[in-house]
C-alpha cells in the first residue's frame, strides 16, 4: 500500500495541486542567461521544456555514436556553460545543455533518475577522432569544474566529463516488455533498445575507442577488495547513493552500508548526499547508547564516494508489517479482524511515540519520520535516516521529507516531529492517505471519521491528532469539505455535476500540451491529448455520463490531434487512434475519420502488441469504426492486425511466470489479455473458432502471471506486490476472461474467474482512480466481474460509498488526486474523469460504455448532440 512515489515528486515542483513542468514557470524559474544569447548565424535552435538544442544547419551527423556529457553542480554551472558554448559554437559541434537551475535541481534531486543524472550538456562529435579532441581540449578548458559522477557513462579523467554510446538522433523499437523505447542499430541493421542504465555498459558490438581504456581501467580499480566489508544484498538506490547489507570480514557482524555520491542527490536546501550523510554520522554519535537507534560503527571513503556502516537491524519497516497485518486487503473482514489490527497499531504508535520522544531529550529533531523510517524487530522499535535531523534548539524545517509526513511552514523544530507523529496515528489506518492532507488540510477531518468508523480506536486519539495536524486551522470551518456531494450520499447527477465543475474550472486552454491537468505521463508527446490522460478521455467521460457536451475543448482537441508534436503515440489510450474513437463518440465523425487515415499513414505495424498503447488498441478501434461507419477498409486493417498479433503471440509459457522486475507486464492494458480481448472481438465478428484459441493461449499467458494469496484471491504477482487492478492486475483479466467464457466454457477459466471476483470488493485501494484504484473495480462489477453480484446491490454501493476516503474539494466542485496521491488528477486513467466514468456504469439513467471492455451489446453511452444543453 505503500508505495514509491520518486518519479512523481519531480512533477511536483511546479504547482502545488497539480503534476506540472516547470515548463509553465519560466518567470519564477529562468533559464540560465546564457539562453539568451542569439542563435549563430546558419545554426539550428529546438528548445524543450528540459533542453535548449543547437546545431549548424550544414553539418550532418551520424545516426548514432560516442557522446560527450559535461557535468557540474550549480555553484560551477554558468562558467561551465559559458566555456561550452564559446568552445561549440566557434569548432561547430553540435550541443545542448539544461535550461536552468531549477531543471538541474529537478535532474540531479535525490529522486532523480540515477542513471542519467548529472548532466549538464550534451555534445555530438561526428566520429571517434573528433570525440578523442573534443575530450582532450574540453578538459583543460574545464578544470576546476566539478559535478556528479554520471553513472550510465565512463568518466574522462578526474573532471567533469563522460562519454557513452548511444543515438543521437530519435529512432524507436520495441523493448522486451513489448514497449516503444528509443533506439540504436546493431551491426545486422536492426533497431534495438539504446539501454541506459546506472552503470557504463557500452553495446557488445561496440569497440571502445583505444584512448579511453586507460580511463576504463581506473574506473574498475575502484573496489572494495580492500576494506573488512562484503557486501551481500542491495536493500535500496537513490541518485544520492545505495544502501546495503553487508559483512565485517573481522567480527562476522552483518552491518548496513550507507552510500553517498558527491553533488548529487540534492535536497530542497540544495544539500548533497555527501553532506547528508556526514550530517547524519554526527547525529548517531550524539545518540549513541539509545536502542532506538542503529549503532554507529565506521566512516570512510572509496573513490569520492562516502560510506557511513551502522548496525543491522533484522526487522522489518513498519510500513511492511502495517501492509501485512492490515484487515482491509483481505477478502474478508470482521469486526474482530478490526480490533486486533487496532489493538496492534496502538501499540506500535505508542512505541513510535517513545521513540521519538527519547530524540528530543537528546535535543535531536528526527524530521523525516514515516513508515519507510521505522523498523519493527520484536519488541524493539527502531527509527533510520537520520540525513535531515536537525537540533532542536535550533528550531528548522526538514529539507527532504515523504510528503505525506512532510509539516507545513509554521511547524518548526520538535512541533515538525509532533506533526508526523499526528499523520501516523491516521496513516497507520487509512495507509497513503495523510498524502492527501497537504492538498487541503482540513480533508483530515474527513479522514478521521472514516477512521473511527471502521476501526475501534478511541476518537479523542484521532481527534488528537486532527488537531495538531491541522494547528492555526484548527477552529477554520471546513465547509468545502463538509458540502461536497460525496459518492454514496449524494445523488448521482449531483456527483456528476460537482465533478464537472471541477473538472471544467482545471481546465487551461491557452496551454497547448494539455487541456485539463492529470497524471505525469501526459507531459509526454501527445500526452495531453489521448484517452488515458489527456484532453479526450476527459471528454468522452463528461459526454457519455451526460455532463454534457464542450464544444470550445473539443475545437482545442481537434486543432491539435490534426498536428500532432513529434512522437506522439498512435495507440488507443495514449495516442491518436483513442482521439478518433472519442471524436466518433462525441458525434464528431469526420474529424473521427480523418485523425485515422492520418494514424494509417504511419508505420503503425512496428508497434507492440498491447491494447495501452499498440496493435491491440489500434485493431479494436479499427473494428469499432468499421462497425460504425460502414468502411470496409477499417474492418479489413483490423484482421490485418488480428494476425500480425497472432502471428507474435507464441506458446502459453513464451511468458516468464512472475511479471515485474524487467519482465513483460500481464493484465489487460500491458500483458496479454489484451491481444485476446482483440481475438475474442475478431470472433465475434467473424466466427472463426481458432481466433478463440488464440484468445486462450493469450489469457493463459496472463494466468501464468498470477498467485493465489492466503486469502483465496488470485491475482498478478509482480514480484514487490500483487496487483488486483484493471490495468496491470487480475481484474482487467478477469474482465476478459468472462467474455471468452459466454463463447466457450473452461472449467480452468472459470475457476480463475471466482477467484479473480472477490478482488474487486476489498474494503480498502490507496488510490480512487479507474486503471489502478477503487473506480475501476466498481466499474467491474458494473461489467459482471464477480457473479452474483448485482451492480444495484450493497457490495457496489459500498464500494461507492468508499470513494470518499480520496473525494477533495476543487473549484466549487468535487475532484479525486491521481496516482501517488500527491497531486489533484482530472484524467480517465488516473482522476476525476474516470471516477465519474465508473460511477456512470451503475447509477447512470443511459448505459455507460468503458472503450471495448464493455460486454458486447452495451450502448456507448454517447451524448446526443444535437441535444445538448451546454452547446
Amino acid at each position: 500500500m505503500w508505495e514509491v512515489i520518486d518519479r512523481y515528486e519531480i512533477y511536483c515542483l511546479a504547482d502545488p495541486l497539480f503534476y506540472d513542468t516547470l515548463d509553465t514557470q519560466r518567470t519564477k524559474y529562468p533559464d540560465f542567461p546564457i539562453a539568451g544569447r542569439a542563435v549563430p548565424a546558419g545554426w539550428e535552435h529546438r528548445a524543450t521544456d528540459t533542453w535548449l538544442h543547437y546545431g549548424p544547419e550544414d553539418r550532418s551527423l551520424p545516426l548514432q555514436g560516442w557522446k560527450i556529457h559535461v557535468s557540474s553542480c550549480l555553484d560551477d554551472a554558468e562558467k561551465t556553460l559559458d566555456a561550452v558554448w564559446d568552445y561549440c559554437v566557434s569548432r561547430r559541434l553540435s550541443f545542448k545543455f539544461l535550461r536552468g537551475p531549477r531543471v538541474v535541481m529537478m535532474l540531479s534531486s535525490k529522486y532523480a533518475d540515477r542513471g542519467s543524472s548529472g548532466k549538464l550538456v550534451t555534445i555530438y562529435p561526428a566520429d571517434v577522432n573528433e570525440l578523442e579532441l573534443v575530450l582532450k581540449e574540453l578538459d583543460e578548458l574545464l578544470h576546476g569544474v566539478h559535478g556528479p559522477y554520471i553513472l550510465s557513462d565512463l568518466r574522462y579523467g578526474d573532471g567533469p566529463l563522460f562519454v557513452r554510446y548511444g543515438g543521437f538522433a530519435e529512432r524507436y523499437c520495441m523493448n522486451g516488455n513489448r514497449e516503444r523505447v528509443l533506439a540504436i542499430e546493431d551491426t545486422e541493421g536492426t533497431l534495438v533498445p539504446d539501454r541506459r542504465g546506472p552503470s557504463f555498459s557500452p553495446p557488445s558490438w561496440v569497440t571502445l575507442p583505444d584512448f579511453l581504456e586507460p580511463h576504463l581501467a581506473a574506473r574498475n580499480a575502484v573496489t572494495f577488495t580492500d576494506l573488512p566489508y562484503q557486501i551481500e544484498k542491495v536493500l535500496h538506490f537513490s541518485n544520492g547513493g545505495g544502501v546495503y547489507k553487508g559483512r565485517d570480514t573481522r567480527t562476522d557482524r552483518q552491518v548496513v552500508l550507507k552510500e553517498a555520491r558527491p553533488h548529487a542527490g540534492l535536497d530542497a536546501a540544495g544539500r548533497d548526499a555527501v553532506t547528508r550523510l556526514k550530517h547524519e554520522a554526527d547525529i548517531l554519535r550524539r545518540l549513541e547508547g539509545l536502542d532506538v537507534v542503529p549503532a554507529l560503527y565506521d566512516y570512510f571513503t572509496l573513490g569520492e564516494h562516502h560510506f557511513l556502516v551502522q548496525e543491522f537491524i533484522d526487522g522489518t519497516t513498519l510500513s511492511q508489517e502495517s501492509v501485512h497485518r492490515h484487515p482491509l486487503t483481505r477478502a474478508t473482514v470482521d469486526a474482530e479482524d478490526a480490533a486486533e489490527y487496532t489493538e496492534w497499531a496502538l501499540d506500535m504508535l505508542a512505541r513510535v511515540e517513545r521513540a521519538v520522544t527519547a530524540l528530543h531529550e537528546r535535543g535531536v529533531v528526527f524530521g523525516d519520520l514515516h513508515p519507510f523510517n521505522v523498523l519493527v524487530d520484536g519488541e524493539r522499535v527502531v527509527l533510520i535516516d537520520f540525513e535531515v535531523a536537525t537540533l532542536a534548539e535550533n528550531r528548522t524545517r526538514p529539507t527532504l521529507a515523504h510528503p505525506g509526513f512532510c509539516p507545513p511552514p509554521d511547524r518548526l523544530g520538535v512541533e515538525a516531529d509532533l506533526y508526523a507523529l499526528a499523520c501516523l496515528r491516521i496513516g497507520l489506518f487509512a495507509p497513503m492517505s495523510t498524502v492527501l492532507i497537504p492538498l487541503h488540510r482540513p480533508k483530515v477531518t474527513h479522514l478521521a471519521e472514516m477512521v473511527c468508523d471502521t476501526f475501534p480506536v478511541p476518537r479523542a486519539y484521532v481527534a488528537e491528532a486532527v488537531r495538531t495536524i491541522l494547528g492555526k486551522e484548527a477552529t477554520a470551518p471546513a465547509a468545502a469539505m463538509r458540502d461536497l456531494p460525496l459518492p454514496g450520499r449524494a445523488e448521482w447527477t449531483s456527483i456528476r455535476d460537482a465533478a464537472c465543475r471541477a473538472i471544467i474550472a482545471s481546465a487551461t486552454p491557452e496551454r497547448n500540451d494539455r487541456l485539463f491537468p492529470g497524471d505525469a505521463a501526459q507531459f509526454q508527446p501527445g500526452g495531453g491529448l489521448n484517452m488515458a490522460n489527456g484532453a479526450a478521455g476527459v471528454l468522452y467521460a463528461l459526454a457519455a455520463t451526460g455532463a454534457g457536451r464542450f464544444p470550445e475543448h473539443e475545437s482545442w482537441l481537434r486543432q491539435r490531434a490534426m498536428a500532432p508534436e513529434p512522437g506522439t503515440g498512435l495507440g488507443f489510450w495514449d495516442g491518436l487512434h483513442g482521439v478518433a474513437y472519442a471524436f466518433e463518440a462525441l458525434g464528431r465523425r469526420q474529424d473521427a475519420l480523418e485523425l485515422t487515415g492520418l494514424c494509417l499513414r504511419e508505420k503503425w505495424d512496428q508497434l507492440g502488441q498491447s491494447l495501452y498503447a499498440g496493435l491491440s488498441g489500434i485493431g479494436l478501434n479499427l473494428f469499432h469504426l468499421g462497425e460504425a461507419t460502414g468502411e470496409r477498409e477499417f474492418r479489413d486493417t483490423a484482421m490485418t492486425i488480428v494476425d500480425i498479433v497472432a502471428g507474435r503471440l507464441g506458446a502459453v509459457d513464451s511468458v516468464p511466470e512472475v511479471s515485474g522486475g524487467g519482465n513483460p507486464r500481464a493484465g489487460l492494458m500491458r500483458g496479454s489479455s489484451g491481444p485476446a480481448l482483440l481475438f475474442l472481438h475478431a470472433y465475434e465478428a467473424t466466427g472463426d473458432a481458432s481466433l478463440l484459441d488464440h484468445a486462450s493461449i493469450a489469457l493463459q499467458q496472463d494466468l501464468r502471471r498470477c498467485t493465489r494469496r492466503d486469502d483465496g484471491q488470485l491475482q498478478v504477482q509482480q514480484g514487490w506486490r500483487t496487483n488486483p487492478y484493471l490495468d496491470e492486475g487480475s481484474a482487467g483479466i478477469g474482465l476478459v476472461l468472462r467474455r471468452y467464457l459466454a463463447h466457450r466454457d473452461d472449467d480452468a477459466f472459470r475457476e480463475a474467474l471466482r477467484d479473480i471476483g472477490p478482488v474487486a470488493t476489498l474494503d480498502y485501494y490507496v488510490q480512487s482512480g479507474l486503471f489502478a484504484g477503487r473506480a475501476g473495480m466498481i466499474a467491474s462489477l458494473a461489467m459482471g466481474l464477480r457473479p452474483g453480484v448485482d451492480p444495484a446491490g450493497p457490495e457496489v454501493a459500498d464500494q461507492i460509498a468508499r470513494l470518499g476516503w480520496q473525494a477533495m474539494p476543487y473549484g466549487g466542485g468535487l475532484a479525486f488526486p491521481g496516482n501517488q496521491l500527491l497531486r489533484l488528477s482530472m484524467d480517465l486513467a488516473t482522476g476525476t474523469a474516470g471516477v465519474v466514468l465508473a460511477l456512470g456504469t451503475v447509477l447512470h439513467d443511459r448505459p455507460v460504455r468503458l472503450p471495448f471492455i464493455s460486454p458486447p451489446g452495451t450502448p456507448a453511452g454517447t451524448a446526443d448532440p444535437t441535444n445538448d444543453e451546454r452547446r
